[in-house]
């Protein structure tokens, strides 16, 4: 990967709150997410969003600015991170058909210690009418998705594993992760019922593509989380 860049971030006090924002230009928005923020307006929650905070941000407090926040991709509710976000129509249909050649790494702390320790998982999945996802065997039901992982560290029972997600369906990471039974420290959909972390440990670390105009390789990479730093330590 290339080297991370610091990007071109505007002064504290201009930042939204609650958001990071790791670069800014006339085309396009990086921000990091915290756990526990949706992307995306739901029925019953349309403010406390990060594409709402953004749009609010873009616009300078002015509700009849043309200036908006163009959704490229999602991060789970409790999934915190990198997201990538288009200020124009032109540069979200680029980043959007450029998907697949944009290189998305996460960290997540899972239960119990993986075999092998580097490894690709890949399954078929689907979602039934609870909007629960699962893997199936059959193609005809599911997306074909891959995720690769390698273990970086193994403590008193948990694993730190660095994710590169080939794929990007929707809870594909915990969906896999459950499916081998080392669930995600810290889900409550798709965990062992085990309170191991308050928050759910998975982390959209790092992204890389390529500028929709410009053209040239960006690439930003956030570390590890503190809170991760801590839970491990705990371990």
């Amino acid at each position: 990967m290339d080297r991370p860049i610091k990007g071109n971030r505007p002064p504290r006090k201009h930042q939204p709150k609650g958001l990071t924002i790791l670069h800014e230009d006339r085309d396009i928005l990086v921000v990091e997410k915290p756990s526990g923020l949706l992307t995306v307006g739901t029925d019953r929650d349309k403010s406390r969003t990060a594409h709402y905070l953004l749009n609010d941000y873009v616009r300078k407090g002015n509700p009849k600015s043309r200036n908006r926040a163009y959704v490229v991709h999602r991060l789970d509710r409790d999934t915190s991170g990198i997201l990538l976000f288009a200020k124009s129509e032109q540069a979200k249909t680029f980043l959007q058909e450029h998907w697949e050649q944009t290189d998305k790494r996460y960290l997540a702390i899972v239960h119990g210690r993986l075999t092998p320790k580097e490894g690709k998982i890949s399954t078929y999945l689907a979602e039934n009418s609870a909007q629960r996802v699962y893997s199936t065997l059959d193609p005809a039901r599911g997306k074909l998705s891959h995720t690769t992982y390698t273990v970086l560290k193994e403590a008193r029972g948990f694993s730190l594993v660095e994710i590169h997600l080939l794929t990007g369906r929707k809870h594909q990471i915990r969906v896999h992760f459950a499916g081998k039974g080392h669930p995600v420290a810290g889900d409550r959909k798709y965990g062992n019922g085990d309170p191991a972390s308050k928050r759910l440990a998975l982390h959209a670390r790092s992204i890389s593509f390529t500028h929709p105009f410009s053209k040239k390789k960006m690439t930003f990479d956030t570390g590890m989380p503190e809170e991760f730093a801590r839970l491990l330590g705990k371990m």
